[in-house]
């Protein structure tokens, strides 16, 4: 059986078209895959067994679930359908946990258990992130499959389950099993793209650290008229260790945190950019952030700190005492350029030099995923720019490094792969919120580029 390129993409967008994506995807939203919750285990364990491994059988993939190597985290899902020695091989990566459903936020009518179409809208706990994601590459590997009789390609599939917990034992199961996971090229989806009207490649991901800093005094709170102006107050010494990170618009003052690696050759390539979030975005403040940069060299090209959450008392029932204990949990995004093993410790120095040393500083979850970005003249780079182009008409955007984190220098630096993302969510998605959702018109436009691409790739020689 040899089909053409066009009659393959034809299909896929006719898959979509005639409900077999949605179908399926609806399968996919109702398991509650909630990593973050107790006794994940069994959900996590039965997706893969009951709805993802019945798919790749019927293609011809050989399959196992596997421990965690990290005993609290969910087990992973490795498949591989192998076509020759000759041919190039393609890993591909998703994760099929998702956050918690929140599911007495969501709007009147929706939940996030069951899939809901809502004009270009697919509502559901999993559609952006990353469910939706990977059944798009799973459903394109099947359009490819039968059109041609074969993939064309060597094909790999890993899935994890505890990404929405940092992807604890990962990089351990990376690392063990570099052997069975080698291949050629990395292609996965997660992550939005550029703007919802436009195909994206992404080429790494800015990596994260995320720390608590605390001011920690005393054994219980003390009456504010006795003691207010005689006691040192943790919240307003930490609000000022705080203030001291970056200037009133936000810009970093910590040297080592602020990157060299925004060269003119990468603000060429950011130019062509446009940041979107689509029509329900929040309006990007152009007084906030590094001044003279762009909001996509802001975003793509440099660092950013934000505070996640900060504790001292309790706001709904204050009390008239001066508290022991005030602490913040914050994030560094970094690119490539910024060392992340001395981004603590460049903290550290910062805060002792400024008389901080009652500001005590703790790694948290999520610390260890690293900057990277892939050189944009790569040659699979390069084929996936053309192929999607040639499916749309229309050039994709190129981005190096998406402003999230993805646990992408596993797959660059620990196996040394060349890495291309596609994603087929965009920004104003609801990730991680209530009523999260795809855009049906994006993951037709997302079946249609990953089948050209999935064909073109069992044309190379």
């Amino acid at each position: 059986m040899t089909g053409t390129r066009e009659e393959a993409v034809a299909q896929a967008g006719r898959f979509f078209d005639h409900g077999g994506f949605t179908a399926g995807l609806t399968r996919l939203v109702a398991a509650p895959t909630q990593s973050q919750m107790d006794n994940a285990h069994p959900a996590l364990q039965n997706y893969f067994a009951q709805l993802i491994c019945p798919e790749l059988k019927e293609l011809g993939f050989k399959f196992e679930i596997l421990d965690n190597p990290e005993p609290a985290a969910g087990p992973l899902l490795f498949a591989h359908r192998h076509e020759g020695d000759d041919r190039p091989t393609v890993l591909i990566y998703g994760h099929g946990d998702v956050v918690v459903g929140q599911d007495d936020r969501w709007w009147e009518g929706l939940s996030p258990w069951t899939l809901t179409a809502d004009g270009d809208r697919l509502y559901g706990r999993g559609t952006a992130d990353n469910k939706g994601q990977h059944w798009i590459n799973i459903s394109s590997l099947r359009t490819v499959f039968t059109e041609r009789g074969n993939l064309g390609f060597n094909c790999k599939i890993l899935l994890e389950s505890d990404e929405e917990m940092g992807s604890r034992g990962l990089r351990t199961f990376c690392d063990q099993e570099r052997q069975r996971l080698a291949a050629d090229v990395l292609i996965a989806s997660d992550g939005p793209r550029l703007d919802p009207e436009r195909a994206t490649v992404v080429l790494g991901s800015r990596g994260l650290v995320n720390f608590e800093m605390a001011v920690n005094l005393r054994e219980g709170a003390h009456h504010s008229g006795n003691w207010g102006g005689l006691i040192k107050d943790p919240g307003i010494i930490l609000a000022h260790a705080l203030a001291s990170l970056t200037d009133e618009r936000g810009q970093i003052t910590v040297p080592e945190w602020r990157p060299t690696s925004l060269t003119d050759e990468l603000k060429v390539l950011l130019a062509d950019l446009t940041v979107s979030g689509g029509p329900n975005a929040p309006a990007i403040d152009l007084d906030w952030g590094e001044e003279g940069l762009s909001p996509e060299e802001r975003v793509f090209g440099w660092n950013s700190f934000a505070i996640l959450a900060l504790e001292q008392g309790d706001p709904a029932r204050p009390q008239n005492a001066i508290q022991p204990l005030a602490r913040a949990v914050c994030q560094l995004r970094y690119v490539v350029g910024t060392d992340p093993d001395d981004v603590l410790p460049a903290l550290r120095r910062h805060l002792d030099a400024r008389a901080f040393d009652k500001v005590e500083i703790a790694a948290t979850r999520m610390a260890g995923m690293r900057a990277t970005r892939l050189d944009p003249n790569d040659l699979w780079a390069q084929l996936a720019l053309k192929s999607i182009g040639q499916t749309l008409g229309k050039p994709a955007a190129l981005v190096p490094n998406i402003g999230g984190s993805i646990p992408n220098d596993i797959f660059a630096e620990l196996l040394g792969l060349s890495t291309v993302w596609i994603p087929h969510s965009y920004a104003g998605c609801a990730q991680h919120a209530p009523n999260e959702h795809m855009l049906a018109s994006v993951a037709r436009e997302g079946l249609c580029i990953m089948t050209g691409l999935f064909w073109d790739i069992g044309m190379v020689e």
